[in-house]
């Protein structure tokens, strides 16, 4: 199955529309689910043969009140049996979890939602997610009369959905003159003694709970407080205390699609509840809420459509509630720039006049533990509120476990989309092939060149710098004299001439090295006229670490300065390389007769350590 991933996202506080990997994938799904033709509109409520059965929507609402919506997804419907779950919350913060369960159980009936489940024993409903146990319950939620517990109960669930919910009057009248099965129901939930005051007010109540008109975001937010242990996470309000939210979702998920309730759970495996106005909604714990509306039904009074769709969603994005996974903030640690972050090298004057100004439009995303389509989900995201100061990204896969299959398909999909914006995206420190290399080159498709992946960060962030300078600054120009080396700052011209008259040139190859970790230091300084030079130290896997670039002007080997006998690092020639050779002798001799030489170099060296012990600390103030 192709991820096309990404329709238009817009930030309230950006002029810049960014398209999301998640709402392009539900629009994909959208299209193909769309094309199911099966099932028929519910006809034992006349009111709702009016329904076109075109209309679909699909809503996912995140734990940080983000909302991605396709399709139909603002046509108001009844909200009908979804109100069961949320009015039996309700009645469990008003009464108690002891008295609740006297009046109604929580055991599967595996019959359908209009059956006659009753305890043998106490003749309470087996679970309020079928009517006889919906009645039941909307008769105990708080309030001194059946006015009270109406407004009570249209209070909680707008406080669920985070707006002011509406009745719809004609399919409240329509339900109220047809609910003739209903009616009897309420009057044997009296005659146990179930209902306390007089059943057919509370049998209305219920009618016009079923009747409340709702969205497909308003469902997907219902669940999304669900999911965020009972307060919405847009406006913050508590809908139901944290020590009931899991009573409700165990009923969701063993009674809240009936008859089809374990397959539901084995095919799904989410705590759901659908209605017979085609909605369904879905909940992952601690993730998101789910809405979904299509008012064709199967034989079992489950949408179409709506099933089909939960089933992909939960196949594609391993949703699953069995399913292990972590939190996915916890997928993104430390967010810094390339300000704060350059590369090694030691840029040209342009080039550092250049970084100065834009290298914190360089981001570095640190990734962590196994990325699952949730938590690429929230990285996407985070990376599309950076948009408007960052031109490149460098995600850091070092401590990244592995990636799931969808989850690379959202990446690779939000890559292309970054790219076809202007923004690049890069990988560095990629060290397992098979749980993350694998799954992200097969989620490259037709059309799309790869992504681009190195070594370490700093080379990760060396290519995006060129690229955010421009050739002209990167390469720095040929040096004609020692003066434009920073090792002789300060020395004056005369004395210049007297040094370069006992320099020789010399002049490498590409891939050249130049000195070699180990061995003798020879009193040998190297000064850069032309090319650029990489500096690396051996690593005790047997591999290497860059820690500089070097070009034009610039010097290695100068440590002999101070008594280096040996190398401690290797320098390979990235291009051709010229280079003015000086011996430490020969400086030595000359500071005999002038001694300012010596002077000036060893200040000019502890400043360049300065600096370099500077960069340093930034890098691990960037780390720490």
């Amino acid at each position: 199955m192709s991820f096309a991933l990404i329709l238009d996202y817009c930030w309230s506080k950006q002029e810049k529309n960014m398209q999301s990997p998640i709402l392009t994938y539900l629009q994909q799904i959208h299209r193909s689910v769309s094309s199911l033709d099966g099932g028929e509109l519910a006809s034992y409520i006349p009111e709702l043969t009016k329904a076109d059965p075109n209309w679909f929507g699909i809503s996912i609402v995140t734990m940080d009140g983000v909302d991605y919506s396709v399709g139909n997804f603002d046509t108001q419907f009844t909200i009908q049996s979804i109100s069961k779950p949320f009015v039996y919350a309700t009645a469990l913060a008003d009464k108690g979890i002891d008295f609740v369960r006297q009046k109604v159980g929580v055991e599967p009936s595996g019959d359908a939602f209009n059956s006659i489940s009753l305890d043998p024993q106490t003749g309470a409903p087996k679970n309020p997610m079928i009517n006889i146990g919906a009645i039941a319950t909307t008769s105990i939620v708080g309030g001194a009369t059946p006015e009270a517990q109406w407004a009570h109960i249209l209070d909680s669930l707008s406080t669920f959905a985070g707006r002011s919910l509406s009745l719809d009057q004609s399919v409240y009248e329509s339900e109220s003159a047809t609910g003739h099965r209903n009616r009897a129901i309420a009057w044997m939930l009296k005659n146990f003694d179930i209902i306390p005051g007089e059943p057919m007010q509370a049998l209305e109540n219920y009618f016009r709970q079923c009747s409340l008109l709702v969205n497909c975001r308003d469902l997907a937010m219902m669940a999304a407080t669900l999911a965020n242990r009972g307060v919405n996470p847009v406006t913050g309000a508590k809908a139901l205390s944290e020590e009931h939210v899991d009573r409700v979702l165990s009923v969701m998920t063993t009674c809240g699609m009936y008859d089809y309730s374990g397959n539901w759970l084995y095919e799904v495996g989410l705590p759901a509840k659908s209605g017979v106005g085609g909605g369904i909604v879905a909940v992952l714990p601690g993730r998101f809420g789910i809405g979904i509306f299509s008012p064709k039904l199967d034989a079992k009074g489950n949408s179409v459509r709506g099933i089909e769709t939960c089933k992909r969603l939960s196949k594609e994005l391993k949703l699953h509630v069995l399913t292990p996974l972590g939190d996915p903030k916890m997928a993104l640690g430390r967010i810094f720039s390339g300000e704060v972050a350059p590369s090694r090298r030691q840029p040209s004057s342009e080039m550092n006049a250049s970084l100065i100004k834009d290298a914190h439009r360089i981001k570095y995303l640190t990734l962590h533990g196994f990325l699952a389509v949730d938590s690429i989900e929230y990285v996407v995201r985070q990376m599309q509120g950076l948009m408007p100061d960052t031109d490149y990204y460098i995600l850091d896969m070092h401590q990244v476990d592995g990636i799931s299959e969808s989850g690379a398909r959202l990446l690779t999909e939000a890559r292309v989309n970054f790219e076809g914006d202007g923004r690049s995206v890069v990988f560095s420190r990629i060290h397992d092939r098979e749980s993350i290399s694998e799954p992200l080159a097969r989620s490259i498709r037709s059309g799309d060149s790869g992504y681009m992946s190195f070594e370490d960060n700093d080379l990760a962030v060396e290519w995006c710098e060129n690229r955010l300078v421009g050739e002209a600054a990167i390469r720095g120009a040929a040096i004609s004299s020692l003066g434009s080396c920073g090792l002789f700052d300060g020395l004056a011209p005369e004395i210049i001439q007297e040094i370069e008259s006992v320099a020789t040139r010399k002049d490498f190859t590409q891939g050249d090295a130049i000195i070699t970790t180990g061995e003798s230091a020879d009193g040998k300084i190297f000064v850069i006229v032309d090319g650029s030079v990489s500096i690396l130290v051996p690593l005790p896997d047997g591999g290497h670490q860059r820690i500089a670039s070097l070009g034009p002007g610039m010097s290695f080997g100068e440590m002999v300065l101070l008594g280096q006998k040996q190398r401690s690092a290797t320098v390979f020639a990235d291009t051709l390389v010229s280079c003015w050779v000086l011996r430490d002798e020969d400086l030595r001799n000359l500071s005999q007769r002038t001694p300012q030489i010596h002077i000036t170099l060893l200040e000019n060296l502890a400043k360049d350590l300065a600096v370099k012990l500077l960069r340093a600390t930034k890098w691990i103030s960037a780390l720490a």
